[in-house]
């Protein structure tokens, strides 16, 4: 099968959405597929750039920035980014290729444009791969109001909605959100695509938790985006409830919109049970969580949607047990405390989750098992193996 894989991140972004699509579209090499990756690329000087990459030819298409700048322009390169990879892609060395599948990733809800223009000229399927679902949850946690600004974004995502043949979410909480939509479309299909993870050697990391002030501590860890979804409060106040325990210690690793804040916050209430780092190179979160003991997850409590989040799957795989402070509801509290891999609070202030943390360093003198079901959830659920397999055979049947 030729399959295009359409997105907006991809490495060197270290995002776990880039992560996931490397590893996605190796698979697809592994599994005898020819595959090519369309790329909106801000950063270009030219109007494209094509490389290979372990078999994967990638085509990084000029666009619109639409990270790090304000609102108003982000909204704007957003719209604009589908036709600007378009056009780009027109002009290279890749236009007249052919495709058997497109396969694209949300989010972004913004490609429904240049994935229905690749449909219409080689006549073939599509299977949107949904991580959230957006602008959904941002209205549930009123980062917008349900007015004007929300009904155009809804507009936007139900148009790439119906650009796909398939639809894969990644809980079966998200199933109910279809209802309406399958009802409407019932052509389309909607199904559970577990997120995964390719296997990831452990290659070291620059970060030495033995050389720092928490060294021979318990690590918990949390790695990865700090802004406003996250509520990142309450993992702060986790480690300033816990100060006093002089065996755990707290890492924050990553960036975000809240990561000075909460740097500032720990510095002000002079917590010297917590580390701060920059972002890592995904490579190097094996060794990161090799140091590490307990993983952390948190969730803003106003999410009604159900969301695993990627780093779920690194901790797993790490053999990391999961300390998650989630909405009440989510999908993911039955995922971790009927598999045995960790606890989860669904106090919206997170105030059970010093109670919880240390339960979860006696079950780990009492149950060393529990970092061996860890690995075993994310052999069998999290594999890019099987969400290869499930993707190709949902787009071979229609």
């Amino acid at each position: 099968m030729r399959v295009a894989i359409v997105a907006d991140v991809y490495p060197p972004l270290r995002s776990s959405g880039a992560v996931q699509l490397r590893d996605l579209s190796n698979e697809f090499v592994r599994q005898g597929h020819d595959t090519t990756v369309l790329i909106a690329s801000p950063e270009l000087d030219s109007a494209y750039r094509i490389d290979e990459a372990n078999g994967v030819t990638i085509a990084r298409l000029k666009s619109p920035k639409t990270k790090d700048i304000g609102y108003a322009r982000r909204m704007a390169g957003e719209f604009l980014m589908p036709f600007a990879m378009r056009r780009n892609l027109s002009r290279s060395p890749l236009a007249e290729c052919r495709y058997d599948a497109v396969i694209w990733y949300s989010p972004t809800i913004f490609l429904g444009p240049i994935v229905r223009w690749l449909k219409r000229s080689n006549d073939c399927s599509s299977y949107l791969i949904i991580r959230d679902i957006f602008p959904q949850w941002a209205a549930d946690m009123g980062l917008i109001s349900r007015g004007p600004a929300f009904r155009l974004l809804d507009a936007i995502a139900n148009y790439q909605y119906r650009s796909a043949d398939v639809i894969g979410v990644q809980t079966p909480g998200n199933l109910a959100f279809f209802e309406r939509f399958l009802a409407e479309y019932p052509d389309r299909k909607v199904q559970v695509l577990q997120n995964w993870l390719a296997d990831a050697p452990d290659r070291g990391c620059a970060i030495d938790i033995g050389r720092t002030g928490l060294s021979g501590r318990r690590i918990f860890v949390y790695a990865g985006n700090m802004g406003v979804a996250q509520q990142m409060d309450k993992l702060l106040g986790l480690a300033a409830a816990m100060r006093d325990r002089s065996d755990i210690g707290f890492l924050f690793v990553g960036r975000g919109s809240e990561a000075q804040r909460l740097r500032d916050l720990a510095a002000r209430d002079a917590l010297d049970n917590v580390l701060f780092f920059d972002e890592i190179s995904p490579d190097e979160i094996p060794g990161l969580y090799r140091q590490c003991h307990v993983g952390m997850i948190s969730l803003d409590c106003r999410h009604r949607t159900h969301n695993i989040p990627g780093k779920f799957l690194t901790y797993m795989q790490s053999g990391l047990p999961t300390l998650a402070s989630i909405n009440d509801g989510n999908d993911l509290k039955t995922l971790v405390e009927t598999r045995g891999v960790g606890r989860v609070s669904v106090d919206p202030e997170g105030h059970d989750l010093p109670g919880l943390a240390a339960a979860m360093m006696e079950n780990e003198i009492v149950d060393p098992a529990m970092r061996d079901r860890c690995r075993n959830l994310s052999d069998e659920l999290f594999s890019a193996r099987a969400a290869v397999r499930q993707i190709v055979e949902a787009l071979s049947v229609r």
